[in-house]
């Protein structure tokens, strides 16, 4: 998609359609006498994602003059305004419309980019007859402008491209996108935009010790990959390198502990953690915070082959602890502390990882919010400020020392699982914790929050690249 920057008054902006945002209660009628009558008429009120299209409109350069419902102005937030950005692209492209000049004040600019950019995107990449459209330009005008915009427009246009190369990614099937495939598309984007990429593969981890890993991956005829992505500043802060680390099983079938049939098709989604911190490093690479960040990203098929991990079986960790493997379903936790631990002797002063981990976490908090767990409140605050601020809920969860309690096994140092299905997500957590070696450190499930089963108004079905933007924004604002 073109985007550009106009600090042109509106009315003289040529595009398919000019877009201008109205809240409630707040028709700008001196406009054009069309608005005054959909005002009198109640045809318009502002709600939001209500759109009224007026053709040809006299005094525009435009060939349409679009009204956007923006609901209330009180509650009108950033993350609205992107929302409204992707919607009206959706709504408006499925017209065939090819350019939209969307007026926007200088402080949303950022944000009704990223949702005009993430709006276009489709999943129907594997589809030989598209029914989907795209844009083609996206202006965003803003009248009483600077220049200086351009600058946010560039880091609006980076964190979306991005969290579209995310998205890309989760939407390929296990059969396309297996680890050493994600291992090659991770070169490529680090070649592409200068960072170090280092890959472990099958042989290497297996001289280091990476025992937890190499279990959940040594029932599948596809071999393991182990990537690691460096940026590093030219002149980096001190005492500060973070750890961004993602779980990408490029596809679960839950191994001898198997998952039900309805359904599995999803889970080629379960390595939107691992693809989500690419994503992030694409962005980190362009913007260049003042921090060094790693990406530690373990990346396995967990499958029920004649060779798989049996309940009941025991691994070594690359840290020496041993797990007892009671539900070879819970394997995301097993390939994460084999790689928290490599991020910790790579010199990881803070970690955060990202996992579609449970499915306790939807039924805590729905698909409205991610999970985030931590055993360091000055990190977690770190992070909970950046979602909030580029629309990724979150939800701190406890981590209260009874629920380790619910991790004690006789066999083996600790189990995969607890003995029960209450707070699943949390012993999942309290587990992971385990291998922290006392770093701060965060975790966050986003398991309900990695893909949608339907099509938002302003987002498309499937992966959403979900912590992209709170990653990125957690490396610029350290």
């Amino acid at each position: 998609m073109n985007v550009q920057l106009s600090l042109a008054a509106a009315a003289s902006v040529a595009a398919d359609a000019l877009v201008i945002p109205v809240f409630e209660g707040d028709l700008p009628t001196a406009l054009h006498p069309w608005i005054a009558e959909l005002e009198a008429s109640g045809e318009f009120s502002g709600k939001p994602a209500e759109l009224s299209i007026i053709p040809q409109p006299t005094g525009f350069a435009a060939k349409r003059l679009v009204l956007a419902g923006a609901g209330k102005l009180d509650k009108f937030t950033g993350a609205e305004a992107r929302k409204l950005a992707g919607s009206v692209v959706r709504a408006l492209k499925a017209r065939s419309i090819k350019s939209i000049a969307f007026v926007t004040e200088a402080g949303h600019l950022g944000v009704a980019v990223e949702g005009a950019i993430l709006g276009d995107w489709e999943a129907d990449v594997h589809k030989l007859n598209k029914d989907s459209k795209h844009l083609e330009t996206f202006i965003a005008v803003v009248p009483e402008g600077a220049p200086t915009l351009e600058a946010a427009l560039d880091r609006a246009r980076i964190i979306a491209e991005a969290q579209n190369f995310a998205r890309d990614l989760a939407n390929e099937p296990g059969n396309l996108l297996t680890p050493n495939v994600l291992a090659a598309r991770a070169r490529a984007m680090s070649a592409t935009y200068g960072l170090d990429c280092e890959v472990l593969d099958e042989d290497r981890m297996r001289q280091l010790g990476f025992g937890s890993l190499l279990g959940v991956a040594q029932g599948s005829a596809e071999p393991p990959t182990f990537m690691v992505i460096r940026y590093t500043p030219a002149a980096p802060v001190e005492g500060v390198h973070l750890a961004l680390v993602g779980k990408a099983v490029t596809f679960d079938t839950g191994g001898i502990s198997i998952k039900p049939s309805e359904g599995m098709e999803q889970m080629k989604y379960d390595m939107c953690g691992g693809a989500a911190a690419l994503g992030a490093m694409q962005a980190i690479a362009q913007l260049k915070p003042a921090i060094p960040v790693t990406a530690f990203i373990p990346s396995v098929e967990n499958m029920p082959g004649s060779r798989a991990q049996r309940p009941g079986d025991i691994v070594k960790s690359l840290a020496g602890k041993t797990v007892e493997v009671l539900n070879t379903d819970a394997e995301g936790r097993l390939i994460l502390i084999d790689a928290m631990t490599w991020a910790i002797r790579q010199g990881a002063t803070h970690l955060v990882d990202a996992a579609t981990l449970t499915g306790a976490i939807g039924v805590a908090l729905g698909a409205v919010n991610a999970g985030a767990f931590s055993n360091d409140q000055p990190l977690l605050d770190r992070v909970l400020t950046a979602s909030k601020k580029q629309g990724e809920k979150m939800w701190p969860m406890p981590m209260d020392d009874e629920y380790k309690e619910l991790l004690k096994c006789a066999y083996a140092d600790m189990p995969n699982i607890s003995g029960g299905r209450a707070g699943g997500a949390i012993t999942a957590a309290k587990f992971l914790e385990e291998w922290t070696e006392g770093k701060p450190w965060v975790h966050l499930d986003i398991a309900s929050m990695a893909w949608m089963t339907d099509a938002k108004p302003f987002l498309s079905k499937g992966p959403t690249g979900f912590g992209v933007r709170t990653f990125v924004d957690l490396a610029l604002h350290w």
